[in-house]
């Protein structure tokens, strides 16, 4: 508690806030409650987890023949309670021989899930919650908090095709989640602890991690009568590909389904997912990696939203090379037997030892990470990609990302302005470009009063009129590009950012 303490207060310190995870959904099988719970039926936390008596396979002449839900009867095989997977696409369900019962894990075995029908769980979760807000926590990442309410009449999920499971949804492993994801009492769920943490000043943020379409995440939002949480993680982004035609599509979707008050999240990657910097190879036009980085890395720090930059993407942090046998991460120990190919094949990032490889500070032993024997070890290249080379170099993707955090900060055109997307034929098909306006039009409003923003996705050097009254040059990735009065020239894998002052006039 102590170094807890003194986190928040050096955070505080440094003018920044610190945000926690907060999981709702499950404790661990070594919890006070879950030891007390699994002991019997009859104590006080018989019905803080999902407890459900399972049914049994009948057995004739001909082999299994059905399921039963009628009382065990001796010799019968006892079956889980319902067909519910967990998200890692395993059996859900776990037998327990003191109780003769099932619990609900709806991520791992040995993390049993809180039945949140039972009130006492949820005054004690919020008793959590209460319990670091009082103490600074500046608000809470949601883990999987779609997930925190199950169907109380424990139907079967319906069957899916889907074999692998996207990066945005949890339907997936053949499976629909239907009676374990986004149950109406989630959204009402997100509404009360919205409601809850607005007792704290100054407010608080609530990030949710939510799986599912648009429309039905949308809903975790609330209204401005009943609002819920503040933002929710957006993946499509992690499937990107180096095209103009994905990322213009991304922020359609975005603003059609976030329009303004709500605020999309930008999020490339995350501690679930393959690094995104090892998905940008060079490419036969001369670009570079880091060129190519430092583009997707500028759309995200100026479009409209909530950029969610995972440590390592700043210095272009690589994924770790490592088998599923002996594996650290439990999903990759849990497929162990899968070869690796297949799980390629059906795109499936299994092992995320990969993408949890300690911060590359130094060239230094263990990458200046610790003196000791790390938890994972540091990615080989850790001597020529780190923090002290990239701070030396003034046009690393480390200092690029610094400019573009200054330049959001000081820009409200940049941090709270509406954004225009700019389409063929106003710009060439390879370029993604968009305009970001300040919220008022008047002088009061300091810098820009609008920001063009123009990226080349392409292969070659797109030559086009300005399609603006932007004129100032505020940024660029790459000194071979040119602006005139009139005119941008954007090589391959290169952008720009143009400003236009607050009188409404070229600068």
């Amino acid at each position: 508690m102590t170094d807890a303490q003194n986190l928040i207060d050096e955070v505080h310190r440094r003018e920044m806030r610190v945000v926690f995870d907060m999981i709702f959904c499950h404790t661990s099988i070594e919890h006070p409650w879950f030891i007390e719970s699994r002991s019997g039926r009859d104590n006080p936390y018989s019905d803080w987890y999902i407890w459900r008596d399972g049914r049994q396979a009948l057995r004739g002449p001909t082999g299994y023949c059905g399921i039963s839900d009628r009382p065990k009867k001796k010799g019968l095989r006892q079956l889980p309670p319902t067909n519910w997977k967990s998200i890692t696409g395993v059996n859900g369900w776990q037998y327990e021989p003191r109780r003769n019962q099932w619990f609900y894990t709806n991520f791992l075995s040995f993390q049993p899930d809180l039945n949140y029908r039972h009130p006492p769980v949820k005054e004690a979760m919020l008793d959590n919650v209460r319990f670091w807000l009082d103490r600074g926590v500046d608000g809470f990442r949601l883990d999987i908090f779609h997930a925190v309410f199950k169907d109380n009449q424990f139907r079967d999920n319906p069957f899916s095709f889907r074999i692998g499971q996207p990066a945005d949804s949890n339907d997936g492993a053949n499976q629909i989640k239907k009676y374990t994801m986004n149950l109406p009492e989630n959204i009402t769920f997100a509404r009360e602890l919205r409601r809850f943490t607005d007792n704290w000043s100054p407010r608080r943020l609530l990030l949710g991690e939510v799986f599912g379409r648009h429309q039905v995440i949308r809903q975790y939002l609330g209204t401005p009568e009943k609002p819920g949480i503040h933002a929710i993680f957006l993946f499509q982004m992690i499937r990107f590909t180096f095209s103009a035609r994905f990322f213009r599509a991304i922020l359609q979707t975005f603003e059609q389904h976030y329009p303004q008050p709500a605020l999309p999240t930008l999020v490339l990657g995350n501690h679930d997912q393959r690094r995104w910097i090892s998905k940008v190879g060079a490419k036969t036009d001369g670009t570079t990696k880091t060129d190519r980085a430092k583009c997707i890395s500028l759309l995200q720090l100026t479009a409209r939203g909530i950029p969610v930059i995972y440590y390592g993407e700043e210095i272009g942090m690589e994924d770790g090379d490592f088998p599923f046998r002996g594996a650290l991460d439990p999903v990759a120990r849990q497929y162990s037997w899968l070869p690796r190919w297949v799980a390629g094949l059906l795109k499936l990032y299994l092992n995320r030892d990969g993408c949890r490889t300690p911060m590359q500070w130094t060239p230094d032993q263990n990458g200046g990470f610790t003196t000791a024997d790390p938890w994972l070890p540091v990615h080989p290249n850790h001597t020529t990609v780190n923090v002290a080379r990239q701070q030396a170099a003034p046009d690393s993707l480390l200092n690029h990302y610094r400019t573009l955090l200054r330049l959001r900060r000081a820009q409200p055109a940049l941090n709270s302005g509406s954004q225009h997307l700019l389409t063929p034929p106003a710009v060439p098909g390879s370029v993604v470009a968009y305009t970001r306006n300040t919220p008022t039009t008047d002088n009061e409003n300091p810098g820009f009063s609008e920001i063009l923003i123009a990226i080349n996705f392409g292969r070659k050097t797109h030559t086009f009129a300005n399609p603006t009254t932007c004129r100032t040059h505020i940024y660029t990735t790459s000194p071979d590009t040119q602006t005139t009065d009139n005119q941008i020239v954007l090589p391959p894998a290169t952008a720009v950012i143009l400003g236009r002052d607050t009188t409404g006039a070229p600068a």
